[in-house]
């Protein structure tokens, strides 16, 4: 409510457009009618609003990061139909001291006690925190001093979420000194190490990657002269950037793939790791490729084949169907599983291109997903 009605302000003040959303996640009856509560305040501000509705939930898993995903792909989408270039969200010091002390439990490394970031791109969109400076307190006195009302969620006082237990456990704390302005000073120390960590993975890959079918290939001499942790930093990055995971696999997992794919193909989260020539491959696991996709429509999460209207026609993995009928694939210099898992266009069981193994015919494959470092020319 503090974010609304800082925001919504400022943003007509300056002639930008400024729309809101609420999503509602179903979990609880009273939250229709908060979420209407917003809408009330939107109208009194002349600010557009939608209320997104969640419905996917099937009480598996962590409900929290369920609803935190789910939140972030509606929001996405409301943005991305709206033309916005950019989403705020209303995390607080708080939330950061909390998120540090969760991951701190959790064993994280640099990154992860880095905390949340002030802004960062994901989805094609900014997503922005300007409130990371302020804590729930001001906050709540900035809105009695306005006469603004607000919504407590009863959620945030159960402890069956981890959060709320860092949050009171944080009171028993503070008398030893950890305070959560301390936890929010070593978040922004940790920032200063990931970007010179960053750095040092950007400058490897800018010398030693190059991409090709949708695979990642590493010159092998450089990686392994490289610090361990730069090392770890550039394959994790691009095992998510195939796999379209958010999270880094765990180190242990990690190193037991590389050590492995020296002597033999190992596979890590949909991801197949091999030393071919010199060079560590790392390529889309065909067995865990996307479902079917129709062209033109984005595929395994990166893909996007484009070609002539085709009744009938849809994208897949080339898959060991496919290769017989892709004769010229060995001209290619590109190892048998990268190009297994590239994509293909298909109409029943006939292949129709497969533009990443030498068959394009009138099709054409791209990547829609940048790598999040620089890399060698193709």
């Amino acid at each position: 409510m503090a974010l609304l009605h800082m925001i919504g302000p400022a943003a007509r003040a300056r002639g930008l457009a400024c729309r809101v959303a609420t999503v509602d996640h179903g979990l609880r009856p009273e939250a229709r009618a908060e979420a209407e509560r917003v809408a009330a305040a939107c109208a009194r501000l002349d600010l557009p609003h939608e209320i997104l509705d969640w419905t996917g939930w099937d009480e598996r898993g962590n409900l929290q990061d369920a609803a935190r995903r789910a939140r972030q792909a509606l929001l996405a989408d409301w943005a991305r139909r709206h033309n916005l270039d950019a989403v705020a969200l209303g995390h607080t010091r708080d939330d950061q001291a909390e998120t540090v002390l969760m991951r701190l439990a959790r064993g994280s490394g640099v990154d992860g006690l880095s905390g949340m970031a002030p802004a960062r791109t994901a989805a094609g969109l900014l997503w922005l925190r300007p409130l990371l400076d302020l804590g729930r307190v001001e906050l709540r006195d900035w809105l009695e001093s306005r006469g603004i009302g607000w919504d407590e969620d009863p959620s945030n006082a159960d402890i069956r979420f981890q959060r709320v237990r860092a949050r009171r456990a944080l009171t028993v704390l503070e008398p030893v000194g950890v305070t959560p302005n301390g936890l929010v000073a070593t978040a922004e120390r940790m920032a200063l190490a990931r970007a010179a960590l960053e750095h040092l993975a950007d400058t490897l890959s800018a010398r030693a990657v190059h991409l090709a079918a949708g695979a990642v290939a590493i010159d092998q001499r450089a990686l392994t002269e490289a610090p361990e942790e730069t090392r770890l930093r550039l394959v994790s990055a691009a095992l998510r950037w195939i796999a379209g995971s958010d999270y880094r696999p765990r180190i242990e997992a990690l190193r037991a793939a590389l050590a492995g794919a020296s002597v033999r193909r190992r596979t890590l989260g949909g991801v197949v790791l091999e030393t071919w020539r010199g060079t560590l491959w790392l390529s889309r696991e065909v067995a865990a490729t996307g479902p079917d996709a129709k062209p033109d429509a984005l595929w395994d999460g990166r893909w996007q084949l484009s070609g002539p209207e085709l009744s009938g026609a849809h994208v897949a993995a080339l898959g060991e169907r496919g290769m017989p009928l892709c004769p010229k694939w060995r001209e290619l210099g590109l190892p048998r599983a990268a190009l297994l898992a590239s994509p293909a266009v298909w109409r029943g069981e006939t292949l129709v291109a497969a533009p990443c193994a030498g068959e394009p015919g009138e099709w054409s494959a791209r990547i829609v997903a940048d790598f999040p470092y620089r890399v060698l020319p193709h």
